[in-house]
C-alpha cells in the first residue's frame, strides 16, 4: 500500500460526459473527488480526483476491476460515504457538506437504492416490503396503497404482491427491490451489482426493465456492475481504474427485430 503523497491527479483531466439530452443541470457531477482511507500510518486513496458528469435521464454503467473504487464512488454519490475532498453535486446541489440528518432525509425522498442481495424483509410480503418505505416517509394510508400497488404493477408483480420473498424466484425478489426503490418517485437510482445473483436470462429481463423505467420516467440510473450483458442496454459505460475514471465507452446500439 502507498502513501497519499504518491497519488497525484492527472493533469487536465476532462470530466467524462454522457451523450444525452440535458436540461443544463447535470444529474451527477463530481469535481476532483477524493476518498482516502487511513490504515494505521498508511493512507490509501480509493478515489483519486474523480471528475464526472452524468446528464439527467441517463442510464449509465460503472465498471472496473475489484478495488478500482466503483462502490466507493457509488456510496459517495448516494451520501453513504463522505469524500475526503472535492465536490459532489446532485441535480445541481452540493451534498458534501450536508449533515447526516439532511442526507438521510434526502436519500429517503430523492434516491432509490438497489443492491445485489435484494435486502428484503423475509417476514413481509412483497407489498409490505414496498409499502414500508412509504410508512417510514410518513405517507398516508390511501396514498401508500396506491403508490405501492403502482410500483409493483410497473415491475409486473401484481399477482405476487402477497407473497413473501422465500416464495419468489431471485428475479421476482429483485423486481420487489426495484419496486421498493421506485415507490418514493426518486430522481436518481443507484444500483450495486443488481444482476449479480441472477442467471443471464433473468438479468436481461431486469436490465430491459431498468431501461424502460429510465425512458418512461426520465430518471437517472447509475449502476456498478461486472456484468457484460449491460453494454447493450445502457447509454454509456464508464471505466474506473485505480480510483480514476479512465475512459467512457459508447453503449452498443439497440437491436431491432
Amino acid at each position: 500500500m502507498s502513501s497519499i503523497s504518491e497519488f497525484a491527479p492527472a493533469e487536465n483531466v476532462e470530466a467524462p460526459r454522457v451523450k444525452h439530452a440535458s436540461s443544463g443541470v447535470a444529474a451527477i457531477e463530481t469535481i476532483d473527488l477524493w476518498r482516502i482511507y487511513h490504515l494505521g500510518s498508511l493512507e490509501v486513496a480509493a478515489l483519486q480526483g474523480v471528475n464526472l458528469r452524468i446528464e439527467q435521464g441517463s442510464f449509465v454503467a460503472l465498471k472496473g476491476r475489484s478495488g478500482s473504487g466503483k462502490t466507493t464512488l457509488l456510496n459517495c454519490v448516494g451520501g453513504l460515504d463522505q469524500p475526503s475532498r472535492g465536490q459532489i453535486r446532485i441535480m445541481g446541489e452540493e451534498i458534501g457538506g450536508w449533515s447526516e440528518r439532511k442526507l438521510t432525509e434526502w436519500r429517503r425522498m430523492q434516491v432509490g437504492f438497489i443492491f445485489q442481495s435484494f435486502g428484503l424483509m423475509p417476514s413481509l410480503s412483497a407489498y409490505e416490503n414496498v409499502e414500508l418505505i412509504l410508512r417510514i416517509s410518513g405517507v398516508k394510508g390511501k396514498e401508500r396503497h396506491r403508490r405501492s400497488v403502482d410500483a409493483l404493477d410497473l415491475v409486473g408483480l401484481t399477482p405476487w404482491m402477497d407473497h413473501r420473498p422465500f416464495e419468489m424466484s431471485g428475479g421476482q425478489q429483485q423486481r420487489v427491490a426495484i419496486a421498493r426503490s421506485l415507490v418514493n418517485e426518486p430522481k436518481l437510482i443507484l444500483a450495486d451489482e443488481p444482476t449479480g445473483e441472477l442467471d443471464s436470462n433473468t438479468a436481461q429481463e431486469i436490465l430491459g426493465l431498468f431501461r424502460s423505467i429510465v425512458r418512461e420516467r426520465n430518471m437517472t440510473f447509475l449502476m456498478v456492475t461486472h456484468d457484460s450483458l449491460v453494454d447493450e442496454f445502457v447509454d454509456e459505460v464508464l471505466l474506473l481504474r485505480d480510483g480514476q475514471v479512465v475512459s467512457t465507452l459508447d453503449a452498443q446500439p439497440e437491436q431491432t427485430e
